[in-house]
């Protein structure tokens, strides 16, 4: 038998998994140098830094977390489509 509760505890449950693994990934850095560019940015793919030939960024950083943001969304957007969305995550 199908219990709505459930269904309901299910997804507090994986909204708090996702919460915290969001956590997590802006605990983490990535640093890299190449080429005289150097980027800072965490593990949730926010850009923290952005240096030139040693001159900071701030113009490119904002339009680069703009453009991940929204290819993150179109991402999250296919990935509801898929399947079902949460309903086949769940089982259901």
């Amino acid at each position: 038998m199908f219990n709505p509760f459930q269904s309901i505890a299910d997804l507090k449950k994986l909204r708090e998994q996702a919460i915290e693994i969001q956590r997590q990934l802006q605990a983490e850095e990535v640093d890299l140098d190449k080429n005289g560019v150097h980027v800072k940015m965490t593990g949730n793919q926010e850009i923290k830094e952005l240096t030139v030939d040693g001159k900071e960024e701030m113009r490119l950083i904002e339009v680069l977390n703009e453009a991940i943001k929204k290819s993150q969304e179109i991402a999250a957007k296919k990935l509801a489509q898929m399947g079902g969305g949460l309903k086949e995550l769940l089982g259901r």
